[in-house]
Protein backbone atom coordinates (compact mmCIF):
# COMPACT_ATOMS: atom_id res chain seq x y z
CA UNK A 1 0.00 0.00 0.00
CA UNK A 2 1.39 3.32 -0.85
CA UNK A 3 1.74 6.53 1.11
CA UNK A 4 -1.35 7.78 -0.40
CA UNK A 5 -3.77 4.76 0.12
CA UNK A 6 -1.88 5.04 3.83
CA UNK A 7 -2.91 8.36 4.60
CA UNK A 8 -6.44 8.38 3.10
CA UNK A 9 -7.41 5.11 4.77
CA UNK A 10 -4.87 4.19 7.67
CA UNK A 11 -5.66 1.02 9.62
CA UNK A 12 -6.89 2.35 11.98
CA UNK A 13 -10.05 3.22 10.03
CA UNK A 14 -10.33 -0.06 7.95
CA UNK A 15 -10.39 -1.99 11.14
CA UNK A 16 -13.52 0.26 11.82
CA UNK A 17 -15.22 0.27 8.16
CA UNK A 18 -13.90 -3.35 7.21
CA UNK A 19 -16.73 -5.34 9.26
CA UNK A 20 -19.70 -3.24 7.73
CA UNK A 21 -18.94 -3.23 3.94
CA UNK A 22 -21.50 -5.58 2.66
CA UNK A 23 -20.29 -9.13 1.67
CA UNK A 24 -19.55 -10.08 -1.72
CA UNK A 25 -22.53 -11.98 -3.56
CA UNK A 26 -21.23 -14.43 -6.99
CA UNK A 27 -23.99 -14.22 -9.69
CA UNK A 28 -25.62 -16.89 -9.67
CA UNK A 29 -24.98 -17.75 -13.72
CA UNK A 30 -21.88 -17.49 -12.40
CA UNK A 31 -19.04 -15.89 -14.75
CA UNK A 32 -17.71 -12.81 -14.12
CA UNK A 33 -14.40 -11.06 -12.87
CA UNK A 34 -12.71 -11.62 -9.63
CA UNK A 35 -14.05 -9.28 -6.74
CA UNK A 36 -11.47 -6.54 -6.31
CA UNK A 37 -10.00 -5.94 -2.69
CA UNK A 38 -12.42 -3.99 -0.77
CA UNK A 39 -9.92 -1.82 1.21
CA UNK A 40 -8.56 -0.49 -2.54
CA UNK A 41 -12.24 -0.06 -3.52
CA UNK A 42 -12.85 2.14 -0.41
CA UNK A 43 -9.44 4.04 -0.61
CA UNK A 44 -10.35 4.69 -4.21
CA UNK A 45 -13.83 6.10 -3.13
CA UNK A 46 -12.03 7.75 -0.30
CA UNK A 47 -9.91 9.83 -2.84
CA UNK A 48 -13.21 11.01 -5.25
CA UNK A 49 -15.13 12.16 -2.52
CA UNK A 50 -12.14 14.07 -0.58
CA UNK A 51 -10.43 15.43 -3.48
CA UNK A 52 -13.17 16.20 -5.52
CA UNK A 53 -12.07 14.53 -8.59
CA UNK A 54 -14.46 13.47 -10.88
CA UNK A 55 -14.69 9.53 -11.76
CA UNK A 56 -13.91 9.30 -15.06
CA UNK A 57 -10.51 10.88 -13.72
CA UNK A 58 -9.57 8.22 -10.61
CA UNK A 59 -6.23 7.66 -11.17
CA UNK A 60 -5.51 4.00 -12.45
CA UNK A 61 -2.42 3.81 -9.30
CA UNK A 62 -5.64 2.58 -6.95
CA UNK A 63 -5.94 -0.44 -9.18
CA UNK A 64 -9.65 0.03 -9.54
CA UNK A 65 -11.45 0.53 -12.52
CA UNK A 66 -13.95 3.30 -12.55
CA UNK A 67 -17.09 1.35 -13.62
CA UNK A 68 -16.07 -0.94 -10.09
CA UNK A 69 -15.57 1.82 -7.98
CA UNK A 70 -18.38 3.65 -8.75
CA UNK A 71 -20.84 0.81 -8.90
CA UNK A 72 -19.37 -0.69 -5.29
CA UNK A 73 -20.08 3.41 -3.83
CA UNK A 74 -23.60 3.14 -5.20
CA UNK A 75 -24.40 -0.42 -3.74
CA UNK A 76 -22.47 0.43 -0.76
CA UNK A 77 -24.93 3.88 -0.72
CA UNK A 78 -27.98 1.85 -1.17
CA UNK A 79 -26.75 -0.51 1.84
CA UNK A 80 -26.17 2.17 3.95
CA UNK A 81 -22.36 1.62 4.47
CA UNK A 82 -21.67 5.72 5.02
CA UNK A 83 -24.55 6.22 7.83
CA UNK A 84 -23.25 2.91 9.67
CA UNK A 85 -19.61 4.17 8.84
CA UNK A 86 -20.43 7.69 10.51
CA UNK A 87 -22.11 6.73 13.85
CA UNK A 88 -19.13 3.58 14.04
CA UNK A 89 -16.42 6.47 13.97
CA UNK A 90 -18.76 8.32 16.40
CA UNK A 91 -18.91 5.85 18.91
CA UNK A 92 -15.03 5.23 18.91
CA UNK A 93 -14.11 8.91 19.08
CA UNK A 94 -16.63 8.99 22.22
CA UNK A 95 -15.39 5.72 23.85
CA UNK A 96 -12.42 7.62 23.62
CA UNK A 97 -13.50 10.98 25.06
CA UNK A 98 -12.28 12.88 21.99
CA UNK A 99 -15.71 14.39 21.04
CA UNK A 100 -15.58 18.09 22.59
CA UNK A 101 -20.06 17.84 23.61
CA UNK A 102 -19.59 21.37 24.89
CA UNK A 103 -19.67 22.41 21.17
CA UNK A 104 -22.49 20.64 19.92
CA UNK A 105 -25.33 22.53 18.41
CA UNK A 106 -29.23 21.50 18.37
CA UNK A 107 -30.98 23.17 15.33
CA UNK A 108 -35.18 23.70 15.85
CA UNK A 109 -35.11 25.97 13.00
CA UNK A 110 -35.94 23.10 10.49
CA UNK A 111 -39.07 22.07 12.34
CA UNK A 112 -42.26 22.74 9.96
CA UNK A 113 -44.96 25.13 12.14
CA UNK A 114 -48.44 24.16 11.49
CA UNK A 115 -50.64 27.18 9.62
CA UNK A 116 -53.51 28.36 11.97
CA UNK A 117 -52.92 25.92 14.68
CA UNK A 118 -51.30 27.89 18.50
Amino acid sequence: MDDLSQRLVPDELWALVEPLIPGFTARPQGGGTTPVDDRAVFTAIVFVLTSGCQWRLLPPSFGVTVPTAHRRFTDWTKAGLWRRMHRAVLDELGTQGLIDWSRAVLDGASVRAKKGEP
